[in-house]
C-alpha cells in the first residue's frame, strides 16, 4: 500500500490519549465495556459472551486523561504516512471516513464523522472502561472508534499474522463499518445473543463487508485537497487482509487460543472462512448493498 506524497491529511478525525493516564472503573462487570463494537482481541469476544452486542443509550464520552496531540498533529502529508505509523493510521481514517461521507451523500444521507482514539492500557468511553485487551472496538454511545496501536503488533505475535500497513486499513475499516450500521440503525435492530447465525455474527461480518468496499475504493477516494490518499493497493495487501480475518474468527481463536475446543454456540464475529467470505464480497463488488448479511441464509 502507497499514500500519495502530496496529499494532505486531517487530524482532527484523531485524538491521542496514549499514556494520559486513562483507567477507573465503569461499573460495569467485569471492569469492563458494556457492550460489544467490533472488539477484536479475545477479552473482547468473552464479553461479547455476557453482554448483548448493543444495548442501545448510553452515556456521553467522558475520557480519561488530557490528549496530547502534538505528535500527530505533525502528520499533515501523505508523504508522512508513507514513513509513520501514527501518520499513517490517521491518513487510513481519512480515507474511510471520506469514502463514507461521499457515499451517503450519493444515497442522499449525512454521514457523521467519527473520531478515532488512540489510547494505551485503559481509556473510559461512553460504554464503559475499554482495556488493550480487548482489541480495537467502536462505542455507539459515543460514536468513537477506540484502539491501542499495539494491537497490530499483538497481531503477529500472538495470532500469527502476516501483518503489513493495510491490515491496519482493513481492521480500521472494520471498525467504523460498525459506525456505518450505528448510523443506519442496522446495529439497533438486531437480536441479542451469541451464535453461529446470530445477529451479533451478521453485524461482524457485515462490518467486514464493508471493510471490502473500502478496500475496493482506497485508490479513488480523495482526500480533503482532492487528490487520491491512496494510490497503490496491491494483491498482497488483499491477502494479508484474509489472512488476519482468517486469524480472528471465532473458530481459529476458540481452538488455538482458547480452549480448543470450538463451540458454534458462543460464536460472536463468525468462522474464519465467513470473515473472508465477506470481505471478499464487499471488495469484488465495491457496492455496499452486497453486504446485507441479515436477509440470508447462507453466511458461507
Amino acid at each position: 500500500m502507497q499514500f500519495n506524497d502530496d496529499a494532505d491529511l486531517d487530524t482532527s478525525q484523531v485524538e491521542d490519549y496514549r499514556g494520559s493516564g486513562g483507567g477507573g472503573g465503569g461499573g460495569f462487570p467485569l471492569g469492563g465495556l458494556a457492550l460489544g463494537g467490533g472488539g477484536l482481541g479475545i477479552v473482547g469476544l468473552v464479553l461479547y459472551l455476557v453482554f448483548s452486542h448493543f444495548i442501545g443509550g448510553g452515556s456521553p464520552s467522558q475520557l480519561s486523561g488530557q490528549p496530547n496531540n502534538s505528535t500527530i498533529n505533525q502528520c499533515k502529508t501523505g508523504a508522512q504516512a508513507n514513513a509513520s505509523q501514527d501518520c499513517r493510521d490517521v491518513a487510513l481514517v481519512n480515507s474511510i471516513q471520506a469514502y463514507w461521507q461521499d457515499q451517503f451523500s450519493r444515497s442522499g444521507k449525512t454521514y457523521r464523522k467519527a473520531t478515532t482514539i488512540f489510547f494505551t492500557n485503559r481509556q473510559q468511553t461512553g460504554c464503559g472502561t475499554g482495556t488493550t485487551g480487548m482489541g480495537p472496538f467502536y462505542c455507539p454511545a459515543d460514536q468513537h472508534v477506540y484502539i491501542d496501536l499495539s494491537f497490530f503488533k499483538e497481531l503477529q505475535t500472538k495470532f500469527g499474522a502476516t501483518g503489513g500497513p493495510f491490515v491496519e486499513g482493513y481492521v480500521l475499516a472494520h471498525e467504523y463499518g460498525h459506525h456505518v450500521q450505528n448510523l443506519l440503525g442496522t446495529s439497533k435492530n438486531i437480536g441479542k445473543g451469541s451464535g453461529a447465525t446470530s445477529g451479533s455474527v451478521r453485524l461482524e461480518l457485515q462490518a467486514d463487508c464493508y471493510a471490502g468496499v473500502w478496500a475496493n475504493h482506497a485508490t479513488s477516494t480523495p482526500g480533503t485537497n482532492g487528490k487520491p490518499l491512496i494510490t497503490n493497493v496491491s494483491q498482497q495487501d488483499i491477502t494479508n487482509a484474509l489472512d488476519t480475518a482468517s486469524r480472528i474468527g471465532d473458530d481459529f481463536i476458540q481452538s488455538k487460543l482458547g480452549s480448543g475446543q470450538v463451540d458454534p454456540n458462543s460464536f460472536t464475529h463468525g468462522t474464519s472462512a465467513q470473515r473472508q467470505k465477506w470481505f471478499t464480497a464487499g471488495y469484488q463488488s465495491g457496492n455496499p448493498t452486497s453486504c446485507d448479511t441479515f436477509n440470508t441464509s447462507n453466511l458461507g
